[in-house]
């Protein structure tokens, strides 16, 4: 037992940790997927999505610190109980997204590992497992260093924790795990390359058979049989390659100009999702950015999923002097975690991204 208790240990403190951190390092784009679960469609507690970023924050900081005082022995009992409060929680979550098919990503590793919502739920049971040895031998969980420098680094882990949640809220995240990140070209990323991996669809046909019904499973064929077709079903066996760009777009009234803008040498991109809730602060910046921008040669752009009537409410508001295009909110939510943010690109590739905290570090 106490060879399992310390194995457990290390596994399920390491664990927790990496995941607290990578969705400390991102707590804006966890708060969008707690979002998606509280939204009516899934767990049907809208009154809570005004909070989600506050919860989000929370949450990782409390994952974070629990793995740390599980592998330093700070506080044993409270620890472990706290875990299996936790796993319980999480491993129920992914249960119902994974039966009920709600929640495509339940986003336990951000953006940097994407488990599907079964692969999601097996994780949590072997943790909650983990955890229950754990449970079961808490009193071989003793601590590693004295008294003194346990608490120490406990109380280390808790700044730490809440100064890098801080920090990327004001800024951006110190690691760039989507798409979109510096380097990337936005054109490639929404290109299938040649002989990639196709999807695999089962179609399964009804037809009435000398009174009888009867299904054929082909693989989109329509099959040859002798009796009256009544419908037809299909289901992906497996969804083969998807570009890791997707839903983004550059588009007016009247066309879609993605492409266009993608091949510009020199353009601004300013991304605000909703410019309603923009924050003021940033929308004050953007007129002299832009200006500045503009004298340098530069095309500069905004990107929005907002209405034409707040597009021109901002632009008077605040006298920016550029056009507002449209793309869909939730890739405007991966490009950049600011409202607004700033994109430099060079035929697609993005080559500066800052936070409007930061505007006065883009280098023009």
């Amino acid at each position: 037992m106490r060879i399992l208790v310390s194995l457990s240990r290390i596994l399920v403190g390491v664990l927790f940790i990496i995941s607290g951190l990578i969705k400390l390092n991102d707590p804006l784009g966890f708060s969008y997927k707690l979002q998606e679960y509280f939204s009516v469609d899934v767990l049907n507690m809208p009154s809570l999505e005004p909070y989600a970023l506050i919860i989000s924050v929370l949450v990782v900081v409390f994952e974070v610190v629990l793995g740390v005082f599980l592998i330093i022995g700070y506080k044993p009992k409270f620890t472990v109980w706290s875990l299996m409060g936790m796993i319980v929680f999480f491993t129920f979550l992914t249960f119902y997204s994974a039966y009920f098919d709600k929640v495509k990503d339940c986003g336990c590793f951000g953006d940097a590992l994407k488990l599907t919502p079964w692969e999601s739920f097996t994780k949590d049971v072997i943790l909650l497992v983990l955890i229950l040895v754990l449970f079961i031998g808490l009193k071989y969980v003793k601590p590693v260093f004295g008294s003194l420098q346990t608490t120490i680094l406990a109380l280390l882990s808790f700044i730490f924790s809440f100064w890098l949640g801080y920090h990327v809220l004001m800024h951006l995240p110190v690691v760039d795990f989507r798409p979109y990140k510096i380097g990337n070209n936005i054109l490639e990323g929404m290109s299938t390359p040649e002989g990639a991996q196709k999807p695999v669809v089962e179609y399964y046909w009804k037809f009435k058979v000398n009174g009888e019904e009867q299904v054929i499973t082909t693989d989109g064929s329509y099959p040859e049989v002798a009796g009256d077709f009544i419908s037809v079903e299909t289901k992906i066996i497996d969804e083969g390659y998807k570009p890791p760009v997707v839903d983004f777009s550059i588009e007016s009234d009247e066309e879609d100009l993605t492409q266009q803008f993608l091949s510009e040498e020199n353009l601004i991109i300013v991304v605000a999702y909703n410019l309603g809730t923009m924050e003021k602060e940033g929308a004050e910046k953007l007129k002299a950015m832009s200006d500045s921008a503009l004298k340098k040669g530069y095309k500069v752009i905004g990107l929005t999923a907002s209405g034409e009537d707040d597009k021109q409410k901002i632009n008077k508001l605040y006298k920016l002097n550029f056009t507002w295009y449209l793309c869909d909110e939730k890739a405007l939510k991966t490009v950049v975690r600011s409202n607004p943010g700033i994109l430099e690109l060079d035929k697609g590739t993005i080559k500066q991204k800052v936070h409007w905290n930061d505007i006065d570090e883009l280098k023009l």
